[in-house]
């Protein structure tokens, strides 16, 4: 299961931050918080990052739970640094997949 929330995940962040010119995705804003438009695929990468740390074993589901945080809160404008929502994704993907490889 933890394989394919990884799959998952890693789609919606290729789909939701990289705009490939031969698919055109539109980018739909669903609301506004604190001036952060927040579009679906915020929304659906949320979902499946929620999702695997409920599965994730104990220390690295509090890992993964301050990057969450960190994520949410670069996401709402909170912290204010730029591209820190796709590198915090990218440091939860790079962790699964170490994690998943047996690098325990």
């Amino acid at each position: 299961m933890l394989e394919a929330l990884l799959v998952i995940l890693i789609i919606l962040w290729f789909v939701g931050y990289l705009s490939v010119g031969a698919f055109p995705i539109p980018d739909l804003i669903l609301f506004n918080i604190n001036g952060q438009p927040i579009t679906l695929w915020n929304i659906l990468i949320l979902l499946v990052i929620s999702s695997v740390i409920g599965v994730l074993p104990s220390p690295f589901k509090e890992i993964a739970g301050v990057l969450f945080i960190l994520w949410v809160l670069s996401v709402l404008g909170i912290l204010a640094f730029g591209g820190l929502s796709s590198m915090l994704v990218i440091a939860i993907i790079v962790g699964l997949i170490l994690y998943l490889a047996g690098f325990r």
